[in-house]
């Protein structure tokens, strides 16, 4: 997956699943301005959030085009597709799916109709009560599968895009006002009609979301980063439980819920961009005072501090700041190799981690290192690396980490692995560091993690690492990626003809409402 300076590099073995990022999205209303680049621009500081799949959607006022494939940004998207999305209004998506199968059919942005038009809508986070809401699908408009799902889409966004249809004593934006407090989990979303652009946050306030102004119109997207390059002014955060819709006649907002904020503290520790900030905090400054903290609550004697690149970085900066130990590049990165879908021989797996790190002998034989990374999942990647910075000649080797273990899963919009396969799960500090061939091994503590952030404990989501839910969740076989892959819930059969409503025009998918 991406690290957080957007270069595709955390699966550093290959098959070796790390916390997978939330999704990102994007969205501008700005007449007089090439809004399908300004989205592929802001979708480009975005990619670090999703590397399955990206889609843009427009409008001119009268039609909406979708655009989406599989794959990264600018994999997807030419000048020839750029050019095509015409119009003053767009919306875009970058997907790692938490919901549903990394399909072509589960891409964003999901297009349905509604009783006066066309909806187009990008999602980022997790919806926990799915389920009671396709239930809610089937009693609304009846057994039929509709829309997006009537086409094999089995995601979350799918079925919120199902209930936005609406009727027609209601304009969209009445019916997202009735609709958005239904969702419970986290959900950031963008959407929009012929007219109009919407911004809703849910009232946790799990995900990042802002607010930009251009000259010229405005945007809103998961991170600042995507504003500054746009050349959009950040003007606050979307604030949790706010909907905001922006057309013709200018901005407005309505509050459909009250706000609890408890946000996502692994954006800090690892997910957003370290140039973003996240509730007046820096992404970066952030990092840095874990590593300070984490060098005063586990200090070592050691000749060199060294990071894990790219989002171990900022911690390291901080851990040698604070501990007076020289900081040194100990291992240089391939910055050219993301995503590989060719299977690598046993041979070549077993030496899968120098495809993306290679240490830097001439620096660390001899030395005592003190190695910094942003979190240990399964703990193959730290075990592969350790056995790596040994045979380069490292005398010893400290492992020190800018967050505390990961013991749960998220069912917020991080796809971690499952419990039984988080080590952390099984294994006290000092074990882990003895199966990962440490000669020491030190967690910051959660509230030195917390304290970094500048945020009260009370603001802030947790659960991966204390188990505390702040959002209620169902029952386990109500919950899951592949809930609607899998799932007894009222689907039914496709509805008849409905294949009309989106039609594919190459290998690229551009979807058109005709």
């Amino acid at each position: 997956m991406a690290r957080p300076d957007g270069r595709l590099t955390h699966d550093l073995l290959p098959g070796e699943k790390g916390p997978q990022d939330a999704c990102g999205v994007f969205g501008v209303w700005a007449p007089g301005e090439d809004v399908s680049k300004l989205t592929y621009f802001g979708l480009y500081a975005l990619q670090h959030r999703g590397q399955e799949s990206a889609g843009i959607a427009t409008s001119n006022g009268e039609q909406l085009l979708v655009y989406k494939d599989m794959g990264l940004v600018s994999q997807v998207f030419d000048e020839t597709a750029l050019n095509a999305l015409t119009g003053h209004i767009a919306i875009g998506h970058t997907r790692y799916s938490t919901t549903g199968g990394s399909t072509w059919e589960n891409a964003q942005p999901t297009l349905g109709a509604t009783a006066a038009g066309t909806v187009a809508l990008g999602h980022n986070g997790n919806l926990t009560n799915t389920a009671e809401l396709v239930e809610l699908v089937a009693e609304r408009y009846g057994p039929q599968r509709r829309g997006e799902l009537a086409r094999g889409n089995t995601t979350d966004t799918a079925v919120i895009t199902a209930l936005l249809a609406g009727d027609p004593d209601h304009t969209l934006e009445a019916t997202a006002l009735e609709v958005l407090p239904r969702l419970r989990g986290a959900f950031c979303l963008v959407f929009m009609d012929e007219h109009t652009l919407y911004a809703a946050r849910d009232p946790h306030g799990v995900r990042p979301l802002v607010l930009g102004r251009l000259e010229r119109g405005w945007v809103v997207a998961s991170e600042t980063a995507a504003l500054d390059i746009v050349g959009a002014s950040l003007v606050r955060e979307v604030e949790p439980g706010e909907l905001i819709a922006i057309d013709a006649d200018g901005l407005r907002t309505t509050r459909f819920a009250e706000p609890t904020p408890t946000g996502c503290v692994f954006e800090y520790v690892y997910l957003a961009r370290p140039d973003t900030t996240i509730a007046g905090r820096s992404v970066h400054a952030a990092r840095v005072e874990m590593g300070r903290t984490l060098a005063r609550e586990h200090p070592v004697d050691a000749d060199l501090v060294i990071p894990v690149p790219e989002s171990g970085t900022p911690a390291a900066i901080g851990y040698a700041a604070e501990s007076g130990i020289r900081y040194a590049q100990g291992l240089t990165k391939n910055a050219y190799v993301g995503r590989t879908f060719i299977q690598p021989s046993q041979t070549l797996r077993q030496l899968g981690i120098r495809l993306k790190l290679n240490p830097l002998r001439e620096v660390i034989r001899g030395q005592r290192l003190v190695v910094v990374d942003d979190s240990i999942v399964r703990g193959n990647t730290q075990r592969a690396l350790v056995r790596m910075l040994r045979e380069a000649g490292a005398a010893e080797v400290h492992v020190r980490i800018s967050s505390p273990p990961v013991q749960w899963p998220c069912f917020y919009g991080i796809d971690f692995a499952s419990r039984a396969e988080l080590i952390a799960t099984g294994l006290r500090p000092e074990e882990i560091g003895r199966s990962i061939g440490a000669d020491s091994l030190g967690y910051i503590s959660i509230e030195g993690m917390v304290a970094a952030t500048d945020q009260a404990s009370s603001r802030l989501c947790t659960a991966c690492f204390t188990g505390r839910y702040p959002i209620e969740l169902p029952s386990a076989d109500r919950l899951g990626k592949n809930l609607l892959e899998q799932s007894e819930l009222p689907l039914g059969a496709p509805e008849d003809g409905l294949s009309t409503l989106m039609t594919s025009t190459g290998g690229a998918g551009a979807l058109q409402h005709p």
